[in-house]
């Protein structure tokens, strides 16, 4: 159950959906689908899911059997490892409440219930849920190398090996040194001549289908906007990471289909509460394990083969030099050149195929999401979509974005960091503590902060960060002019305010100038290296789309149902209605 706000979504469901109390009420069904609804059904196995469906439900709900499941975790977690975190508030009923529920719905929920730091009771363990910025701070930057991932490594190690996000802290802060000059200004504006080219092939492939509507008569077509976009990124990816052309927005391979099922698995595997996958003989007996070992073995084969053709081309020099390339002329850009290029970095193809498969999937996911819950947004605030295409022909006029031009986007680039900040992706960052340590209490917290033991799990809520009504001002509106107002909060002790001149020079709104209230891409030494790749990447294509089209939902808002896992998605795609802009 969540507060009714007067966000645009919002306004527009029917009275009926509302309680005497102003409270909304959302019916959660589990059902069994694909994260994404990509090319075609064969791609990959469904999967367990969680959906939201916008619709009105009674709350007279039989509360016996819960009470009697919810008591017996909370004395398991409290018997076990409750007792070691003190006094700290308690999501007390949080096992049945998960069942068939998106988990950060149900994060924030107890958090308005219990403030922004509590305990969530699960069984025979604890994890506490942090959802203030005061706190995520400690965590991230200043005491960040007293956590590790966690939970999420010991999930997506199978998958991405020892790449940046699941590493541990020794093998991540030696790949880190070496990726991270890999993202400098020259390849970025190598990058976006990849961000448009690729875009180039979703629009022409767009145009085309509305020149043959035409000729039937008709004046717009309807597209899944959620599909088009998954397969824009994947074109990106590939091309901008390891020189790799998927040329998935007009054709289907078995790399693809092998690419979309490993990511499948990925999500599977973050949002499902038992790691059966772990059981001996689980990745021979049980048949989408079976097609994950298939998928994952295709594409290591892939990526080892670019690797071996990168190293047998190899031009080692300094990584000065490297980032001094003449890139306009560079037959290959790629990530991929440049690691195997840098001198002194005799890393093995191991790590290198663990890097690039890092990057695949997280790079993949948050571009396709952005640029979805965008569209989303736009076409619910159609004055807004006009001010972005005002902008747009101002600019770009009908010439194709440059690394130049984006930095006169403003609008457009501020609408991606809004989207960003509404539907984030990931919607939750895991950590666990290595060592003992004292929280912060955080706004409305215990001042005295909370001692947490070694071994302690750690959800920091992003979603409740960002719809924080203590940090943001009519946190559920969709408004991207919010991020050019500086706001002062001086009755909140420990927390700088928001102040866009706190990071000079930078083209994206960032956890600096908000001290850790917006975390797109988390924050501290461990934040995603990728970050500005992505960012770039989703205003080029976003800008490319409303230069061309005038979009529109082809059914209400409230039918566009969630679904959850490392990122959020739609239930049934994004379908949208495109015409030509007049």
């Amino acid at each position: 159950m969540i507060a009714a706000s007067s966000s645009s979504v919002l306004k527009q469901l029917p009275s009926s959906v509302f309680n005497a109390d102003n409270t909304l009420h959302f019916n959660y069904n589990p059902p069994l689908r694909t994260p994404f609804p990509r090319l075609n059904s064969n791609l990959a196995p469904t999967t367990s899911r969680f959906i939201i469906s916008c619709q009105s439900t009674s709350t007279n709900e039989p509360k016996t059997k819960r009470n009697l499941l919810d008591n017996a975790s909370n004395l398991l977690t409290n018997l076990l490892s409750g007792s070691n975190l003190g006094s700290m508030p308690i999501a007390e009923g949080a096992v049945s409440d998960l069942f068939g529920r998106p988990l950060f719905f149900s994060l924030y929920d107890w958090f308005i219930q219990h403030g922004s730091v509590y305990k969530l009771a699960f069984g025979p363990k604890a994890f506490v849920v942090v959802s203030d910025p005061i706190v995520a701070r400690h965590i991230l930057r200043e005491n960040a190398f007293s956590y590790d991932k966690g939970v999420l490594a010991d999930i997506l190690e199978p998958i991405m090996g020892k790449g940046l996000i699941p590493a541990d802290l020794v093998t991540w802060k030696q790949r880190r040194r070496v990726i991270a000059p890999g993202f400098h200004a020259l390849y970025l504006e190598a990058m976006v001549k990849i961000f448009t080219k690729c875009s180039e092939r979703t629009i022409r492939k767009f145009e085309k289908l509305l020149e043959a509507k035409d000729r039937q008569g008709g004046k717009d077509i309807e597209l899944d906007m959620e599909a088009e976009f998954s397969s824009l990124a994947l074109d990106i990816i590939g091309l901008g990471v390891f020189n790799y052309d998927f040329g998935s927005v007009t054709k289907e391979s078995p790399v693809i289909k092998a690419v979309y099922g490993t990511l499948f698995e990925a999500e599977h595997r973050s949002t499902f509460y038992i790691p059966y996958w772990k059981i001996p003989l689980a990745k021979w007996i049980v048949p989408r394990q079976r097609k994950f070992q298939k998928d994952i073995q295709f594409i290591n084969n892939c990526l080892d083969e670019l690797i071996k053709n990168a190293k047998d081309t190899r031009e080692e020099t300094d990584v000065e030099k490297l980032q001094q390339r003449d890139y306009s002329n560079l037959k290959d850009a790629s990530l991929l050149r440049f690691l195997v290029d840098m001198r002194g970095v005799d890393v093995d193809d191991r790590q290198l195929r663990d890097d690039l498969m890092t990057m695949l999937i997280a790079g993949h996911e948050t571009t396709a999401a952005v640029l979805t819950w965008a569209v989303f947004l736009l076409a619910q605030n159609p004055l807004k979509m006009k001010k972005a295409q005002a902008e747009i022909d101002l600019v770009l006029g009908q010439s194709t974005p440059t690394y130049e031009s984006i930095k006169n986007l403003e609008y457009i680039r501020l609408i991606v960091v809004e989207s960003l900040r509404l539907f984030p992706q990931p919607p939750l960052l895991i950590r666990r503590s290595l060592k003992s340590d004292s929280l912060p209490g955080g706004h409305k917290g215990d001042k005295d902060g909370y001692v947490i033991p070694a071994g302690t799990d750690i959800f920091i809520s992003v979603y409740n960060l960002h719809r924080s009504p203590y940090f943001w001002d009519q946190p559920n509106e969709f408004e991207p002019e919010r991020f050019l107002v500086k706001k002062s909060s001086p009755d909140i002790e420990g927390w700088a305010g928001f102040d866009p001149s706190r990071s000079p020079g930078a083209l994206y709104p960032n956890e600096v100038v908000s001290d850790f209230a917006f975390l797109p891409f988390g924050g501290g030494p461990r934040k995603c290296v990728g970050d500005q790749f992505a960012l770039m990447e989703s205003t080029v294509a976003l800008a490319m789309l409303l230069q061309k089209f005038d979009v529109e939902l082809r059914g209400s808002p409230e039918s566009v149902e969630l679904v959850t896992g490392a990122t959020i998605h739609t239930k049934s795609g994004l379908w949208c209605k495109m015409r030509k802009r007049c």
